[in-house]
């Protein structure tokens, strides 16, 4: 499709554990800095790549994260998944409180048994889980419990065919910093704020513009673009979205909105795929936009992925495992067209 540290393989889930301790470290320890951590997952022989994405989901088996779950599990085997994405928001209602907190076992181990499940978990923080202790979900000692757990603040998986770009997008929220109300938020190794971000934008810009995939794919818990309750995030669409499109990212994949989703950019060639109803959804809210809505549903599910070098597929589910819509595009890199780009903007 479009154009275009450190690195290591990622064979299977009991490899991680050794590949990731460190770089949560690394980044915990950089206040003002927010480094990229760089995973390598090798696509499958035939050069093809299957996995799921779910958001907001981690409350105890409750709102239906069970049925979900067992969801999940039968569609991964169908499509033999390689690896789940967490959009965020993992630990309802206020993150974990530590490494020891029974929820991340009561949330994660116990509920995503299935056997198509036993894949690695790649996952962002989302606004709920900085309102516990933030770093707990980034501690080696998580992955000791389930070495499927990564999380990383922001990071880079490189499957080959595909990259996937993991953002940390809740220090972008001003109210989060300025209005908090009754919340905290755990900002060790983000504040301040306008450095980290700064970090941010360049580190990816440069991540982005080195990439040789046929895909680029932009992972974040806020929307930047959606009909549902949270709306557009002001602050992704001003800092962030200039750097996806200069750097011809093809989508931007998110949680936050309890919905699932799907959004044709208005200026870009970029795709929104909001996928946030791994537990607790919003049904019936929905408010129009200019936006060209391709899909909509404001009830519990989650969405699979397919890629190879010519073609991605997006297909969405409910409660039930039903196929609720897809998506194809081809890759515009396999194609012959190329992405104009915008160029580089700074928070200023």
């Amino acid at each position: 499709m479009a154009q275009g540290s450190r690195s290591a393989t990622v064979p299977a889930a009991a490899s991680f554990f050794a590949l990731v301790a460190v770089a949560p470290l690394l980044l915990c320890c950089a206040p003002a800095a927010a480094e990229l951590a760089r995973l390598e997952h090798p696509a499958k022989d035939g050069g093809s790549l299957s996995l799921l994405v779910v958001g907001d989901w981690g409350r105890k088996g409750t709102f239906n994260q069970s049925r979900v779950a067992h969801q999940m599990g039968r569609v991964g085997e169908q499509l033999s998944i390689d690896f789940v994405i967490s959009t965020g928001d993992n630990f309802y209602e206020n993150g974990l409180t530590g490494t020891d907190d029974e929820a991340f076992e009561q949330s994660f181990t116990d509920i995503y048994t299935a056997k198509s499940l036993q894949k690695p978990w790649y996952l962002v923080l989302g606004n709920h889980d900085y309102r516990g202790d933030a770093l707990a979900q980034l501690s080696p000692v998580l992955r000791k419990i389930d070495s499927r757990f990564i999380c990383i603040k922001s990071f880079v998986v490189n499957a080959e065919i595909v990259e996937f770009f993991f953002v940390d997008t809740t220090p972008f929220q001003l109210k989060y910093w300025t209005h908090p109300k009754d919340d905290h938020y755990d900002w060790r190794g983000v504040a301040p704020r306008e450095n980290y971000i700064n970090n941010l934008l360049k580190d990816l810009d440069g991540a982005m513009k080195t990439s040789t995939a046929a895909w680029k794919v932009a992972v974040g818990h806020h929307t930047m673009r959606s009909v549902s309750d949270h709306g557009d995030t002001k602050e992704l669409l001003q800092l962030l979205l200039p750097v996806l499109q200069a750097n011809g990212v093809d989508f931007y994949i998110n949680g936050h909105d309890h919905c699932l989703e799907h959004i044709s950019s208005r200026d870009s060639p970029i795709q929104y795929f909001t996928s946030g109803g791994g537990s607790k959804a919003w049904r019936g809210v929905q408010n129009p936009t200019e936006d060209d809505l391709k899909f909509f549903y404001d009830g519990q599910g989650f969405m699979s992925l397919q890629l190879d070098r010519s073609q991605a597929k997006f297909t969405f589910y409910d409660v039930d495992g039903k196929a609720l819509y897809s998506y194809t595009r081809s890759s515009l890199m396999e194609t012959g067209h190329h992405l104009q780009a915008s160029g580089y903007v700074n928070e200023e």
